[in-house]
């Protein structure tokens, strides 16, 4: 499609300063079109939403050009890293795309870069690592450390630049992001857009009487400093270029607070009726566009900046009636959408089998070392993992052999941690994940299921990421014991696996692995030190994307998984010897996608249904199997399904207190029997 011709002025989106101490005119003018292009587009944006031509709501960037501009020409946009808020719709022009794809985002029609699949100002270009905003402010830092990292590991000289709001700051994520990219001594620039108020809540019921918000970055052995973004632009520009310079050379992380002004509310729909009196026209007299305006007009450019505005302005309009004329979105593909489809198999070799049998936990060291041993990009992290070895031994030993940037300790800080693996998954390295305990995911949750479990759906961007979660009760008490698979995989975008054999264990970890896709790998900790298998280098690994039938029978099909499966069977075995009732047994292995073929032709000859796991029964995630088999079987069951699973608790400490909450041999026969009767 032929989009309206960019003005000249516009083909220049980087600014490299030749004398730091002055801006010449071409350069002043550079900024100065942009800078107007923002503004006009921000304002064409507000009024074609109060016409209805905009649904949603949209928010402007008025009052931040002076500081989004100039950082986004500033930067590398070949090799940087960058994610703006709501308030960069200046920067996000810069870096790129034309300003019709931008438009479409906002009109959500069928050219919009996210299919309309994603409001307004939650775009971004991962392809060139302009990673999307979310609406949980400061979570989307560190995707930026991470994918900055990626491209650092790369040999390449990237900076990253994470922007938050002077509100956004209070989140944890952003504490957990300093920390980390301080810690790795990553090249970050956080940017703190500060102008005074989080939507309504001013910064005196945000932090104590005369806190500077830069001042923060010594509590993280970071420097910081504080920018008036609403005046002088050559001496915001040239803060700015020695900032990144700085960062580009010693690759430590430096805080800006930069001072920006609210000339519009939080939103569309944004009253600002909580201002001072008085406090928009201060706002408004130190406006940063006009300002510089004046300056160039002093200066002997006014006839220059005129055309300059007349050409923005006519380029402005061409693109939004262009942008209007795009047809609505289709919702064909939707579905389609949500996984990142499989690439080629990867060249795995023919390793030979370990001489000895292994536990489950050895199982999963041995698929660690070959991975990190034939992948070069692979990585492992998580808490302890290195000299430790992990809280149940299961990266042992691999820290001596690959060293600490491919097995790397991470702080006691789940969300960001996971945000940066995330980050790093979107730049070309396929982390590998350990949670302490599955538990433990929780402090992760938006991290996983906001970012990781969307970014293919919302901006095409695969995430190849494989999170372990040790799960399961092994008298550790509520919060070292949970099966979270039913939380989780509420969410849709996100595969599962869930092993219950040491070659299972071994194989599913190389599938995740290889997945383009968030993959989860619940790993029960009962079977971590339980029976030893001889592990063997298997071609078919794959197939654990698909349930494996145990045992044979034609009363029940019984479905279960994890490591309840040994449960299962010796359960079927006491009923085929006792009551001469025989079960299809079949461990589903794989969660995420559900691949129920199979299991329903076993239930169509059966006509009984069993499910048992070792999760709650209420919400628990043998309701789902029921009601996917029930849905095509419901003529055909000669007895209502039975669901067997823990209590609806929380898991209890006491052993005694523990056999009573969740499945047993007794409780499971006694639960059949019944059923059967």
């Amino acid at each position: 499609m032929d989009f309206p011709a960019v003005p000249t002025l516009l083909t220049k989106r980087d600014l490299r300063m030749k004398d730091l101490e002055l801006l010449d005119s071409d350069q002043r003018l550079q900024i100065f079109a942009w800078m107007h292009l923002a503004r006009a587009g921000d304002n064409r944006i507000l009024e074609l939403f109060r016409q209805g031509l905009i649904k949603g709501t949209v928010t402007g960037g008025q009052g931040s050009e002076a500081l989004i501009v100039p950082l986004a020409l500033l930067a590398d946009k070949s090799i940087d890293v960058i994610s703006f808020t709501h308030r960069g719709f200046g920067g996000q022009l810069i870096w790129s795309g034309h300003l019709v794809e931008h438009l479409c985002q906002y009109f959500a029609n069928a050219l919009s870069p996210t299919k309309a699949r994603e409001g307004n100002v939650h775009h971004g270009d991962p392809a060139n690592r302009s990673l999307p905003m979310i609406s949980h402010l400061g979570t989307m830092i560190s995707n930026v450390v991470g994918l900055t990292d990626a491209q650092r590991r790369q040999g390449k000289p990237a900076v990253g630049f994470a922007f938050f709001g002077d509100g956004g700051s209070s989140t944890g994520d952003v504490h957990e992001s300093l920390n980390l990219a301080s810690l790795l001594s990553l090249p970050i620039v956080f940017v703190i857009e500060n102008n005074r108020y989080a939507y309504s809540t001013p910064l005196s019921e945000q932090y104590a009487p005369g806190t500077e918000l830069w001042k923060r970055a010594a509590g993280y052995g970071i420097e910081g400093y504080t920018l008036d973004a609403t005046s002088d632009l050559s001496n915001i520009t040239r803060t700015l270029s020695k900032v990144i310079q700085r960062v580009r050379e010693t690759s430590r992380p430096i805080l800006i607070e930069a001072h920006v002004l609210r000339l519009r509310g939080h939103a569309a729909y944004d009253t600002c009726n909580y201002l001072a009196p008085g406090e928009a026209e201060s706002f408004q007299a130190a406006d940063p566009v006009p300002r510089f305006r004046s300056e160039l007009c002093r200066a002997g450019y006014e006839e220059r900046v005129r055309a300059i505005e007349s050409e923005l302005n006519a380029f402005l309009e061409a693109s939004i009636q262009q942008a209007l004329a795009q047809p609505r979105p289709s919702p064909e593909g939707m579905q389609d959408d949500l996984f990142e489809p499989q690439g080629p198999e990867l060249p795995w070799k023919a390793s030979p089998a370990p001489t000895e049998p292994l536990t489950f936990a050895q199982a999963l060291n041995h698929g660690l070392r070959k991975i990190l041993t034939e992948r070069p990009e692979a990585m492992i992290m998580g808490q302890d993992i290195a000299t430790y070895g992990g809280a149940f031994k299961v990266t042992d030993g691999l820290l001596s052999t690959f060293g600490r940037k491919r097995v790397l300790n991470t702080p006691l800080a789940e969300s960001a941690c996971t945000g940066y693996a995330i980050g790093l998954a979107l730049g070309g390295v396929r982390p590998i994940e350990e949670f302490q305990f599955a538990d433990f995911v929780t402090e992760a949750f938006t991290q996983i299921t906001q970012n990781a479990a969307t970014y293919r759906f919302r901006s095409g961007a695969a995430v190849p990421l494989v999170l372990r979660l040790p799960c399961g009760s092994v008298g550790l008490g509520s919060f070292h014991s949970q099966e979270l698979e039913s939380v989780l995989l509420a969410i849709p975008g996100l595969k599962a696996l869930y092993p219950s054999t040491p070659q299972d264990a071994f194989d599913c970890l190389l599938a995740a692995y290889e997945d383009n896709n968030p993959v989860l790998l619940f790993e029960n900790k009962a079977l971590y030190r339980g029976q030893k298998q001889s592990i063997a280098w298997n071609p078919s690994f794959r197939d654990v994307w698909h349930p494996r039938k145990l045992r044979d029978g034609d009363y029940a099909t019984l479905v279960t998984y994890g490591e309840i499966t040994h449960l299962a069977q010796e359960v079927s075995s006491y009923f085929a010897t006792e009551y001469e009732r025989s079960f299809d047994v079949w461990d589903l292995r794989a969660l995420s996608p559900l691949r129920l073929d199979s299991i329903s032709n076993s239930l169509a000859r059966t006509h009984r249904l069993i499910v048992l796991h070792e999760g709650r029964l209420t919400h628990g995630f043998g309701a789902e199997l029921v009601a996917r088999l029930t849905e095509l079987h419901f003529f055909d069951l000669e007895a209502p399904p039975l669901r067997l699973a823990a209590m609806d608790l929380p898991v209890p400490f006491a052993h005694e207190l523990e056999q009573a909450y969740r499945p047993t041999f007794t409780k499971t026969v006694e639960q059949i029997a019944n059923w059967m009767a």
